[in-house]
C-alpha cells in the first residue's frame, strides 16, 4: 500500500508535477472569484503542461515523427553521414576533453555497428552551436569513433555545420566533392523526416538509417501512465522542436 501511495505522490512532489498542480489550483481559483480570462489561460496552460508530461502524448508525438522509417533489411550505400547531436563539451572522459550526450552516444554506437558491416567512410558532421563553444560536436564525436574502432583514415570531418539545414549543406558538398553518391543518413529515427527535407533541399538523395527509436510500437497504458513525469515532458519537447523545425524549413529556410 505504501509503496502505491509513494509512486503517486511523488510525481507531484518533483518536476514537472510540483508546478502542475499549483497552476491549476491557482487557475481554478481565479475562474472561482469571476476572472475568467486570466483563470482560464492558467488552467489551460496547467492542463497542457500536464498533458506533454504524460507518457501516451509523448509517445504519440514521437510515433508521428517516426512513422514511415525502419531498418533497411540490406542497406546499400557508398558513405555514412552521421549528424552531430548534443555532447557535454567541459565533462572529463578517459580519452579526452567532453563526451557525446546519451542519445549521440546511441547514434554513434549505431554508425560503428553500421561501420562494421559495410565498412563504409562516415562522414561526422557537427560544429559549434554557438560561437563561445570550445570544442566542435564533430571533434568529440570523430574521438569516439575512434575509441570504438573505426580508423581515423575512415572518419571525414565536417565541423562547422550549426544546424541540420547546415549538416546537409556542407555533407552534401563534401559528397560532391569525394564523388559519394549514395550516402545513407544515420540519426535518430525522431529526427529523420526533418533530416530528410534538409538533405533533399541541399540536392543529395540519401538513405535514411534510423540510429534508435522512442517511439513504443503497441503499448500498454494504465492510470499510472496519466501521472506528470519528466521524462515524458523532455520527450515530449523533443518531438515539438521538430515539428517546429518541420514548419520552419517549409515556411522560412529551405
Amino acid at each position: 500500500m505504501m509503496f502505491a501511495v509513494k509512486k503517486i505522490v511523488a510525481p507531484f512532489l518533483l518536476p514537472p508535477g510540483v508546478f502542475i498542480v499549483p497552476i491549476i489550483v491557482i487557475g481554478l481559483l481565479l475562474i472561482r472569484s469571476r476572472r475568467w480570462r486570466i483563470g482560464m489561460v492558467n488552467l489551460l496552460i496547467g492542463l497542457a503542461l500536464w498533458a506533454f508530461s504524460t507518457a501516451p502524448v509523448a509517445n504519440g508525438l514521437m510515433q508521428g515523427l517516426e512513422s514511415g522509417f525502419s531498418f533497411p533489411e540490406k542497406p546499400s550505400g557508398d558513405a555514412i553521414i552521421l549528424l552531430g547531436g548534443a555532447v557535454l563539451r567541459e565533462v572529463p572522459d578517459f580519452s579526452g576533453k567532453g563526451a557525446p550526450s546519451p542519445s549521440m552516444t546511441s547514434r554513434i554506437v549505431t554508425a560503428v555497428r553500421l561501420y562494421r558491416r559495410m565498412h563504409l567512410p562516415i562522414i561526422v558532421t557537427g560544429g559549434r552551436v554557438y560561437e563561445d563553444s570550445p570544442i566542435a560536436e564533430a571533434t568529440i564525436i570523430r574521438r569516439f569513433l575512434m575509441d570504438l574502432g573505426v580508423p581515423d583514415n575512415r572518419i571525414i570531418m565536417e565541423d562547422h555545420a550549426r544546424d541540420t539545414a547546415q549538416n546537409a549543406r556542407l555533407s552534401a558538398a563534401i559528397c560532391r566533392r569525394r564523388g559519394f553518391s549514395k550516402p545513407i543518413l544515420l540519426t535518430a529515427a525522431y529526427h529523420l523526416k526533418r533530416a530528410c527535407m534538409a538533405f533533399e533541399a541541399s540536392g543529395l538523395r540519401v538513405t535514411p538509417f534510423p540510429a534508435y527509436f522512442l517511439g513504443a510500437q503497441g503499448a500498454y497504458y494504465g492510470p499510472r501512465h496519466l501521472l506528470p513525469n519528466s521524462g515524458a515532458l523532455h520527450t515530449s519537447t523533443m518531438a515539438l522542436h521538430e515539428y517546429w523545425g518541420m514548419l520552419y524549413y517549409r515556411l522560412i529556410e529551405l
